[in-house]
This record gives C-alpha cells, sequence and structure tokens, in this order.
C-alpha cells in the first residue's frame, strides 16, 4: 500500500513526514520514553522523549537509546516552572495537616508504607541550576527540538537556536501564547482543557483559533481533545499547523506505562478523567481513583508546585510497596474514551493519517449550496 501524503509548512520546518508531535509525557520515570519515541519518529511524526526531572546523565542516555532505535528527527520535553524556590526537604517540614492527611490516607486505602531508606544525598542545586544542567544536555545531544511542557524557554533559546534547535512552548490561554511567541519559541503548542497532564481552562476548540489569530504567522500545533484522524483534519481545519499527541500513544505497545494502566485505557470512557491538584500542586488531568476522592475530601489546599509532590509522593510509595499499581500517578486526557485496544505507536499514526485524509477529502466530494442574500 502507497504511503499516504499529508503535509504542512510544521514538517518541513521539522523535517518530518506527517504533522504528528508525540506529546512529551514526562513524569517519574517518563511515559514517553525512546521506544515510543522512536516509534512515532520511524511512523513519520516527531517523536519526543519526555525527560521531565530528568537528570542531565539520564537524558544523554535516553538519546543515544533513541538513536540506536532510529536516524530520523526527535524531541525532548523538559518543564521550567516560574518558580525556583527551593522546596522543603520532605513532607515533615510542611504543615503537619499535609503529612496526616498521607499517613491517613495509606490506613484508609488499606496500604502498608515501605520501610524506611536512606534519603538520596542532596546535589545543591538550586531548581534553576538543575533547569540549566538539563539544557546544556539537550544542547550537547542536538535533538531537532526542545519543548517546554511548562513555563517559558526564554532564557534558553539563543543557546538553543545557536544549536539549530526548534523551540516550542505549550500554553492555556492567548495571554501565555503571546509571550512564548515574544519569548523566541518557533511553535506554539494550543493545549485545551480535555489534555490529559497539566493542562487550563479553555477547550482545544475556542483556546485554538484565537492562539493561531494572536501570534500569527507563528506554527499553531493543537494538544487535547485529538485522538484520530476526525481530531488531526479538525485541528487544521482551524488553522493549526499540526497535533501534539499523548493519550492515544499511551495505550501502545511501545509506551512506558504500567499494564494495569493500559488496560483500564481501553475501558474508559470519556467521563473517567479528573483535574487535581493532587500530584503536583497545579492543575493535572488523569484517570480518577480513590486515592484522588480522598484527597478532594480532605479539603486541604494544594501546596506550590515542587513540594506538593513530596505528599503525594508518600501515599504513592505506599501504593507501589502495596502492588496497587492501579493508584499510581498517570495522566490522560479525555479524549481516552476512543482508545479500544493495545496495538502498536505506528498503527495509531498510520490510521490517524488516513484518517484525516479521508475526512478532508470526504468534505471536498460534499456539496455545499451558498446562498447569498442581496
Amino acid at each position: 500500500m502507497a504511503r499516504p501524503v499529508l503535509k504542512t509548512p510544521l514538517c518541513e520546518l521539522l523535517g518530518i513526514e506527517y504533522p504528528i508531535l508525540l506529546a512529551g509525557m514526562g513524569g517519574g520515570d517518563g511515559f514517553a520514553r525512546a521506544e515510543l519515541a522512536a516509534a512515532v519518529s520511524e511512523a513519520g511524526g516527531l517523536g519526543i522523549i519526555g525527560a521531565a526531572g530528568w537528570t542531565a546523565e539520564q537524558i544523554h542516555d535516553e538519546c543515544e537509546k533513541v538513536r540506536s532505535l532510529t536516524k530520523k528527527p526527535f524531541g525532548i520535553d523538559i518543564l521550567l516552572p516560574a518558580s525556583a524556590e527551593n522546596p522543603p526537604a520532605n513532607v515533615a517540614d510542611i504543615d503537619p495537616a499535609y503529612n496526616a492527611w498521607a499517613e491517613g490516607a495509606i490506613e484508609r486505602l488499606g496500604l502498608q508504607a515501605p520501610p524506611p531508606s536512606p534519603a538520596p544525598a542532596p546535589d545543591g542545586l538550586t531548581p534553576r541550576q538543575r533547569q540549566d544542567r538539563q539544557v546544556e544536555a539537550i544542547i550537547s545531544e542536538k535533538p531537532k527540538l526542545m519543548a517546554a511542557g511548562l513555563g517559558s524557554p526564554e532564557p534558553y533559546v539563543k543557546s538553543l537556536h545557536a544549536a539549530d534547535i526548534v523551540v516550542l512552548g505549550l500554553v492555556g490561554n492567548v495571554k501565555t501564547a503571546r509571550r512564548v511567541k515574544d519569548g523566541g519559541a518557533d511553535i506554539v503548542v494550543a493545549q485545551g482543557h480535555e489534555a490529559g497532564g497539566h493542562t487550563g481552562r479553555v477547550g482545544s476548540f475556542a483556546l485554538t483559533p484565537q492562539v493561531v489569530d494572536a501570534i500569527a504567522p507563528t506554527p499553531v500545533v493543537v494538544a487535547g481533545g485529538v485522538g484520530d484522524g476526525r481530531g488531526l483534519a479538525a485541528a487544521l481545519a482551524l488553522g493549526a499547523q499540526g497535533v501534539w499527541v499523548g493519550t492515544a500513544f499511551l495505550a501502545t505497545n511501545e509506551a512506558h506505562v504500567l499494564p494495569v494502566h493500559k488496560q483500564r485505557f481501553v475501558e474508559m470512557g470519556e467521563e473517567d478523567t479528573r483535574i487535581s491538584r493532587l500530584f503536583s500542586g497545579k492543575t493535572l488531568r488523569h484517570p480518577y481513583t480513590e486515592l484522588t476522592d480522598d484527597w478532594e475530601r480532605s479539603g486541604l489546599k494544594a501546596l506550590p508546585m515542587g513540594v506538593q509532590g513530596t505528599v503525594s509522593n508518600k501515599v504513592q510509595a505506599a501504593a507501589r510497596h502495596s502492588g496497587r499499581d492501579d493508584l499510581l500517578y498517570q495522566p490522560a486526557g479525555q479524549i481516552v474514551g476512543l482508545v479500544k485496544q493495545i496495538r502498536p505507536a505506528a498503527e495509531v499514526l498510520d490510521e490517524m493519517v488516513r484518517g484525516a485524509i479521508e475526512v478532508i477529502e470526504s468534505l471536498q466530494r460534499q456539496k455545499v449550496t451558498i446562498a447569498v442574500s442581496t
């Protein structure tokens, strides 16, 4: 079967065949790792490694692995939160009410806390210094693209461009889109409320055309609510040049996702995700669990990013130790209801491309009558 053709100017900018970018899904040790990124790139899109929170050494190692699997372009996604404050060392340094909730949740959920283990030696770096080291590692690896999944990449744009690295920023509103564009980003992802992971308050269908108008001619990519060819075609109709897809690739053979979560994605419907600040302190969409409900009932206000994790991680460690993988952190968007099976990433991408072409050709064949009143 001949390969379909679907190109936008974004494809030329990134040196890819199709305007489909794998969302750089990080968190923990990453959901979008080398295997998934390479599979998406090999299939004609742009695979992106989710490297949030990784050390420079981890970034180097994963880039080496990607290059052993594909010779095609790929990208790296990190988080650049605005706050540079050092978080407390552990949950005991926070208001006792948060520690009490964590311990109570472990008991209420029937979990067993893991035995105490020595705390890792502090690296002596501030959050900003860790970010600097991540970017330095990315510059030395020279991927095709660096994505800032959170925050502005502006402080690093000049150095990234000097290394011929395309810079992308994710935004949830028009104001931030203008700021990221003015800061030098080459591509802006308009991420709607439907999206998994950190997300904003405006839906994709409303947000995208407003961002397109606000920052033209900078290329805009749609995130949130895209899980098949219809979503890709809709994104193009809204003026975007491509899509940023995460949830549709989570239930693939190559995704670095626990089997229990992949199976749950197949079974979930469109209403089975929730927005919560439980895991990071920022609004984040993920499948709801008993743990989510327990946190919401506590009435506690989420702590700032970098601090809230010290609360949720204590319960996460107990869940992992108790074999309750179903309670572990795993982002997903509302489009998860379209996920019907676990399959290869290349199949997901190919079906998305062919589906978009089918929609576009179908619209071209339709007879539309336009009446002009006089």
